[in-house]
């Protein structure tokens, strides 16, 4: 982990179903100014980690805090500042672009000359001011995922994560939302970004926990992670016949 100060720890984090293990002895820290991938194939254990980490399920064992809140013990305060943006956006399809950051800045309790600032600031930021009229259900999928983010991004918060916001996403749609992660990266923001596109991780995180079967089999920046293979999805199929040899 490293040393500088942290928004984001998640320390021995365990999840289980029933008898299955989900996320295994995850551990792991994100300072301002990072972006940190959470990388694996679907089912890997991504998105319950960031549920976790989100205040949407409790872990089964170990531990997580946003900004050094706790996500059991002091849900709200963690809530508060973090913003959470899945591949699937979940927008309300009968809300407008606009109504959308109205009502998610309303549940944050931005102050209403404060959140009409902030949407207009995303809104140029994301190209969304020629969206904010239109009902979510009428946008394509890469005009809902800048919507999503910028719902994500309205009230300010320090932490952003994000959970395979390019699923879907042609080519384009996909460089812009990459540029403007990096942005917020450089804006201090700490930002947990997953996907399965090992490529795609290696462009854009400083660092990755590369994870199987709920577990990081590896973590480092994705240079150091690659060492002599021909590239990070390589290694990373290294890693795994690893992990599946007999002991």
């Amino acid at each position: 982990m490293p040393d500088a100060p942290v928004l984001v720890v998640a320390d021995r984090l365990h999840k289980r179903f029933g008898g299955v293990a989900v996320v295994e002895d995850v551990s792991f820290a994100v300072p301002p100014g990072e972006i940190f991938g959470l990388i694996g194939p679907n089912g890997a254990g991504k998105t319950t980690t960031f549920r976790i980490l989100a205040g949407l399920m409790k872990p089964t064992a170990g531990a997580a805090s946003i900004d050094g809140h706790d996500v059991v013990g002091e849900p709200d305060a963690a809530k508060a500042r973090l913003g959470f943006s899945t591949g699937s956006a979940g927008l309300y399809g009968r809300l407008t672009a606009r109504e959308q950051l109205e009502y998610f800045g309303a549940l944050h309790r931005v102050p209403r000359s404060v959140l009409a600032q902030r949407i207009e600031e995303v809104g140029r930021a994301l190209d969304l001011a020629h969206l904010f009229g239109r009902r979510c259900e009428k946008l394509s999928t890469g005009e809902r995922q800048r919507v999503a983010i910028a719902r994500a991004l309205v009230h300010d918060p320090p932490v952003l994560i994000l959970d395979e916001p390019t699923a879907g996403l042609d080519v384009l749609a996909s460089r812009f939302l990459r540029d403007y992660v990096r942005l917020l990266r450089d804006a201090g923001k700490a930002i947990l970004f997953s996907t399965h596109y090992l490529a795609e991780a290696e462009l854009l995180c400083d660092r990755i926990g590369l994870l199987h079967r709920g577990r990081i089999l590896a973590e480092g920046e994705p240079h150091r992670l690659k060492g002599a293979a021909s590239s990070l999805e390589e290694r990373f199929l290294e890693l795994v016949t690893e992990d599946r040899a007999p002991s």
